[in-house]
């Protein structure tokens, strides 16, 4: 649990795939709340915690079978404002002395429109100016009957008790998903919920540098950090506010292994050892890792090598840091949220994906995670408050096995060359026609294919690359960024006539998640 001076709000999960989406929407209004799943939230839990409101999620499951999940029943008069979505509307009711019902009719998934009754309240505020407002359902039960203390304030066709309140306790709850963005005025109901709950409002990235400055020099002490550090948003941003804490006490390492794009390591070294002043090992060890990349073409084989080298290579230059009792890992609130097991299974190991994953108990370091607490966008926020220039926060995601996974088939030097030009012009001209902060991702992957060309009057023989660039809003979902055609002819045409060794270019227009968009 963290410990934060400001207001805090609790968010009790119940398993809704959008539960983040909760959490979101309270952080864009300086509100500082953390999820927990129901199972861990006991009432001694809630007294440690001192939240200043409670909210309850959506759940799959449903109340009326036996050993479904619950609230304590004591936060019901623990005198905070609670607000119940979708399955929390239902617990609540449940708990509370109302009924929900299941079985046929009681369904509603999608889009539907809620109408007010005719007394309106704060808690609604800005809704309902054109009548009705669009709201995104998604239940297969539904409140029949509400507890003894609340009254209906909205309905729709196949839920009766939308929007229901208990004005005197501060309970209020919605059988929709305000979170979503198919419920476009969503906001203004947290809005209004933090509101009505009296929230300070104060949390900024500005006020938790300050804090976690603090925070960081009472937990090291006069210790010395390490870092791994990769040259994206992540650690970047780790790296410049542990060092804003403990200044020469951390030293980061960047390892390295030859599959970066063009230039990268002089950028990143350069930023900063020369810039920020922070002591960087460039631990160059391309001649180790292309070795043993030789003749291997498998995909995951290339990614277990390179995870397996990282690791080895990081603790060589590690333990040469007399003194280091501390290892900084760029972990954000999503990878805690996700490590965390609603079901009540096992943990998954957070940041198991990440390079520097099995270090801390191997080398027998203690973890500083400044950035644990953030979403995404709150550690670019946090990165420009700590003056990194925009070139590093608003950077593409960039794979760990860098080059090796959009370089299919055998790595060669010849084909990392190829892939490294090709990729700096397809940025170049995303960011010539200022398209490069619409894309979630661009890049360049070289195919193992080669096929026969003219160029002039000559025959060419040489490689396909195939361009990619994907938009995201919330790193849930992907598609294709929408290119003109004279975009993709002229970088295409740039790409060919530039680069030795491409005779022709693709542009692969299909949708995934972006954990699957990388080429292999």
């Amino acid at each position: 649990m963290t410990e934060t001076a400001h207001d805090r709000l609790l968010i009790i999960d119940f398993g809704s795939q959008v539960t983040q989406l909760i959490a979101r929407r309270l952080r864009e209004l300086n509100v500082y709340c953390e999820i927990h799943p129901y199972q861990n939230v006991t009432m001694d839990f809630v007294r440690e915690f001192a939240p200043k409101a409670v909210i309850f999620s959506g759940g799959p499951d449903s109340v009326t079978r036996e050993g479904s999940p619950r609230a304590p029943q004591e936060i019901f008069d623990y005198g905070v404002p609670i607000l119940g979505i979708c399955y929390g509307q239902q617990v609540m009711m449940h708990q509370l002395g109302g009924t929900v019902q299941s079985g046929h009719g009681t369904a509603e998934f999608g889009r539907a429109y809620v109408t007010p009754t005719e007394e309106r309240i704060d808690m609604l505020s800005g809704w309902f100016l054109d009548q009705t407002e669009q709201v995104w359902m998604s239940h297969g039960d539904h409140v029949s009957e509400i507890a003894p203390g609340f009254k209906v304030y909205g309905t729709s066709p196949n839920a009766p008790f939308a929007i229901t309140a208990d004005l005197e306790r501060n309970f209020y709850a919605v059988q929709f998903h305000p979170e979503v963005h198919h419920t476009p005025n969503g906001k203004t109901l947290y809005e209004n919920f933090v509101r009505l709950a009296a929230f300070a409002g104060d949390w900024t990235m500005g006020a938790y540098r300050e804090q976690m400055v603090e925070t960081i020099r009472e937990q090291v002490g006069d210790k010395k950090v390490i870092c791994a550090l990769s040259g994206g948003v992540d650690s970047s941003v780790a790296a410049a506010l542990i060092h804003e804490a403990i200044g020469d006490q951390l030293t980061c390492v960047f390892v390295d292994h030859g599959l970066l794009r063009k230039n990268e390591a002089e950028e990143v070294v350069g930023m900063f050892r020369d810039h920020m002043n922070l002591q960087v090992i460039h631990a160059d060890e391309t001649e180790l890792f292309l070795g043993e990349l030789e003749g291997q073409s498998d995909p995951e084989t290339k990614r277990k090598i390179i995870g397996k080298l990282f690791i080895d290579v990081f603790q060589k230059y590690a333990d040469q840091i007399e003194g280091a009792e501390f290892l900084a890992q760029g972990t954000l609130y999503p990878d805690v949220i996700e490590s965390v097991s609603f079901s009540g299974g096992p943990s998954v190991t957070i940041k198991s994906h990440h390079n520097v994953g099995g270090l801390p108990e191997k080398m027998g370091l203690k973890l500083v995670e400044p950035l644990r607490e953030l979403f995404k966008d709150e550690v670019r926020a946090l990165g420009r408050e700590l003056g990194l220039p925009d070139s590093f926060i608003g950077r593409h995601p960039f794979p760990g096995p860098g080059l090796a996974i959009r370089c299919p088939g055998e790595i060669t030097r010849d084909k990392l060359d190829i892939l490294r030009e090709a990729d700096a012009i397809y940025i170049d001209q995303i960011r010539k026609h200022g398209l490069y902060d619409e894309i979630w991702q661009a890049f360049v992957a070289i195919l193992p294919v080669r096929t026969v060309g003219v160029m002039g009057d000559g025959r060419t023989y040489d490689y396909a690359c195939a361009l990619r660039a994907v938009t995201s809003v919330d790193g849930m979902t992907a598609d294709y960024y929408p290119f003109s055609h004279e975009f993709l002819g002229e970088t295409a045409t740039r790409i060919i006539n530039e680069v030795k060794g491409i005779n022709r270019c693709t542009y692969d227009i299909t949708s995934k998640p972006p954990g699957t968009i990388e080429w292999e």
